[in-house]
């Protein structure tokens, strides 16, 4: 059994707030460039160069990429070998949020209740994502995410007989009413199958895989070509002005359903697409 500090598990969580918030990850970086050199609308293509702009500046002067610092959202897997010390978890991942969204000057978006909307003032509570693996460490994701894409996310319960048909039309749908909303060129996080919790999870999840790998099942990786160039055909373009990119990447993550479930999630993210990782 190896032992790991919560104030370890604190000091890792305030460091890749601030990181994911103003560093760009290279695959994404890699493919807005990619994107840009094939960009024929010079007015899309404008707008992808001063997006390049922008995380390079941040890049250099270590400020946020967009000023939507987002809600924190913290993925775990935790070794099942793992004795945590010093403190409570959830906690030491809080108080890491708290001080990395002070510390960083970053913006605190987060209010105590959904509906008397009073912002807690240090962008906590994080969203809290923990996975038991075998070993003993603890990988760390934190990953910022904006509600100008957020919002346009959508969950559906399709019948079996909907089939990839259907599948593929809620994917499509879903990004051609979110339009410019998001803040495109997008990456479109989908999960398919499990439960309607399961599914959204699986969605979220998706956007932490890098934009350059597809998923390793044949079949899902070849769906994830085909939804990209039907996105990108729907005309939307970087920030809704028209042209050929309208999404970076299609992540598609799936699970076993029922036999009479077909769910089906999309979590959209915008270009600045963050998370950043650390193994303790």
């Amino acid at each position: 059994m190896r032992e790991i500090s919560s104030q370890r598990i604190m000091e890792t969580v305030k460091n890749l707030c601030v990181e994911a918030n103003c560093h760009l990850s290279d695959d994404m970086k890699a493919c807005i460039c990619g994107f840009r050199d094939r960009e024929t609308w010079p007015q899309a293509r404008e707008i992808l160069e001063r997006i390049v702009e922008n995380y390079t500046i941040a890049d250099d002067k270590d400020q946020p990429i967009c000023q939507d610092t987002g809600v924190a959202c913290v993925f775990l897997k935790i070794g099942q070998e793992v004795h945590i010390v010093d403190g409570d978890l959830t906690e030491a991942v809080n108080e890491g949020v708290r001080q990395g969204y002070r510390d960083g000057y970053l913006r605190k978006s987060v209010v105590r209740d959904p509906l008397d909307r009073v912002n807690t003032g240090d962008n906590t509570p994080a969203m809290l994502y923990t996975e038991i693996v075998p070993g003993d460490r603890i990988e760390i994701t934190v990953a910022p995410k904006g509600f100008g894409s957020e919002n346009m996310s959508r969950i559906a319960m399709l019948r079996p007989s909907d089939g990839l048909q259907g599948v593929r039309e809620f994917i499509i749908n879903t990004v051609e009413q979110a339009g410019p909303n998001p803040c495109p060129p997008i990456v479109v996080g989908v999960g398919i199958g499990g439960t309607f919790d399961k599914a959204a999870y699986m969605a979220k999840k998706a956007l932490l895989r890098p934009v350059d790998e597809r998923n390793s099942d044949p079949f899902y990786a070849k769906l994830e070509e085909e939804l990209l160039s039907e996105i990108n055909e729907l005309g939307i373009g970087p920030q809704g002005f028209g042209g050929l990119t309208t999404a970076l990447a299609v992540n598609i993550e799936t699970y076993p359903t029922h036999i009479a479930g077909l769910p089906v999630a999309v979590n959209i993210n915008c270009h600045v697409t963050r998370h950043k990782t650390e193994v303790l």
